[in-house]
C-alpha cells in the first residue's frame, strides 16, 4: 500500500496568553494522499485555518506547535529549522489565503511578482519564468495572459485576483497546497467556477488540497474526504458521501440539518442549541457535550476517535449509528 502524502500525527497548537492557555489544536490527526481533496470544515473558531498555519509552521507567538508530527513524505516539517522550511514553503507547499491582497503585492505588476515566486526556487531564466506564468494563467481560466501579466492587482475582480493567487500556488506544482477559505468573498457563480478549476488541476498534477471552510455545502461538492472539527478537534472523518449521508457526530448532524435546502419550504431552520464555547474554558470532556442532546455522564471523559464504520471516525460517545443502518442503503 502507498504511504500518504501527508501524515498529521496528535497536533497541538496552543497560544498562550495573559487570560490563560488556548489550546486552538488539540491532538488533530489526520492523513492525505497524493491528489486527494481534504476539506476542512467547523465554525469560526474551532481550529481550522490554525492547522493550516501549523502545517506550514506560521504560527506566531504567542502561539507554539506544543506537540505532535506533521510528515510530509516521511519527512517531519515540525522538527525543521528556519532554513529547510523556506526550501519547503511555496515549492512544496503552497498557500493560498482568504484576501488574495495577503498574496498580491499591490505596487508590484503580476509578472514581477509572479517571475519572482518562480525564480525563488528554481534557477530559470526571466524568459523561461514568464513562459511557465503564461502556463498557469491559463490552467486556471485566465484568458490574455500577457495582458494580465502587465497589469495591477487593482486592475482585477476579487474573482480573478483569486484566480492569480491559485495561479501562484500552482507554479511549482507543489505536493500540498492548503487553501484557507479563498472562495468566501466571491459571489456563488465565480465561487463554482474556481472549484471546478481546482478540482481539474489536482486531478491533473497529483497535488494534494486541504480546502478550510465553514460552508459544508461548498466542501461537500469538491471534497473526497471531510473532516469536522469542533473546539479544536476533529470530531469526525470519513469519505465525503459517506459523512454528507450518514453522519455519525451529533455536531455534524446539526451542521447538516441547518443547511436551508435540506429542509421544507416554510418549515424553521434547525439550529445547534447553544453556542460554541471558549477555547479558553473548554468543559470538561466532550467539548459539544452541554449543546448535545445525546450528553450524559459518560461524556464528562473526553472521547477517543473510534472507527464506527469503514473509513468513518468519530469521538462520540454515542454516534448516531441506528440512523446509519436505515439511512444507507444496502
Amino acid at each position: 500500500m502507498t504511504a500518504p502524502l501527508l501524515q498529521v500525527e496528535n497536533l497541538a497548537t496552543h497560544f498562550f496568553t495573559r487570560n490563560g492557555v488556548a489550546k486552538a489544536v488539540d491532538d488533530v490527526s489526520f492523513t492525505l494522499s497524493r491528489g486527494e481533496i481534504l476539506g476542512l470544515v467547523g465554525e469560526s473558531g474551532s481550529g481550522k485555518s490554525v492547522t493550516g498555519f501549523s502545517i506550514l509552521r506560521l504560527v506566531d507567538a504567542p502561539g507554539r506547535i506544543v506537540s505532535g508530527r506533521i510528515l510530509l513524505n516521511g519527512e517531519d516539517l515540525a522538527s525543521l529549522d528556519a532554513e529547510h522550511l523556506r526550501a519547503i514553503r511555496g515549492k512544496r507547499i503552497a498557500m493560498i489565503f482568504q484576501d488574495p491582497m495577503m498574496t498580491l503585492n499591490p505596487v508590484l505588476r503580476i509578472d514581477t511578482q509572479m517571475i519572482e515566486a518562480v525564480q525563488a526556487h528554481t534557477s530559470l531564466s526571466r524568459s523561461a519564468a514568464l513562459e511557465r506564468c503564461r502556463e498557469v494563467l491559463a490552467m486556471v481560466g485566465i484568458a490574455s495572459p500577457d495582458e494580465r501579466l502587465a497589469s495591477y492587482p487593482h486592475h482585477f475582480s476579487g474573482g480573478m485576483r483569486q484566480r492569480v493567487a491559485i495561479a501562484i500556488a500552482f507554479l511549482h506544482e507543489p505536493d500540498l497546497i492548503i487553501a484557507d477559505e479563498p472562495t468566501t468573498a466571491l459571489d456563488v457563480t465565480i465561487q463554482a467556477q474556481i472549484l471546478a478549476e481546482v478540482q481539474k488541476l489536482c486531478a491533473g498534477t497529483g497535488t494534494a488540497l486541504i480546502w478550510i471552510s465553514h460552508d459544508l455545502a461548498v466542501v461537500s461538492a469538491l471534497a473526497d474526504r471531510i473532516a469536522v472539527m469542533y473546539a479544536g478537534r476533529i470530531v469526525e472523518q470519513g469519505r465525503t458521501a459517506a459523512l454528507i449521508e450518514a453522519p455519525l457526530h451529533p455536531y455534524t448532524r446539526g451542521l447538516i440539518d441547518s443547511v436551508p435546502s435540506r429542509n421544507k419550504r416554510g418549515v424553521p431552520l434547525r439550529q445547534i442549541a447553544g453556542m460554541a464555547p471558549s477555547i479558553l474554558n473548554l468543559p470538561k470532556g466532550c467539548a459539544f457535550r452541554p449543546r448535545c442532546a445525546r450528553g450524559d455522564g459518560a461524556c464528562l471523559t473526553p472521547p477517543q476517535a473510534a472507527e464506527h464504520r469503514p473509513g468513518q471516525w468519530a469521538r462520540c460517545f454515542h454516534p448516531h449509528l441506528a440512523e446509519i443502518r436505515s439511512e444507507v442503503p444496502a
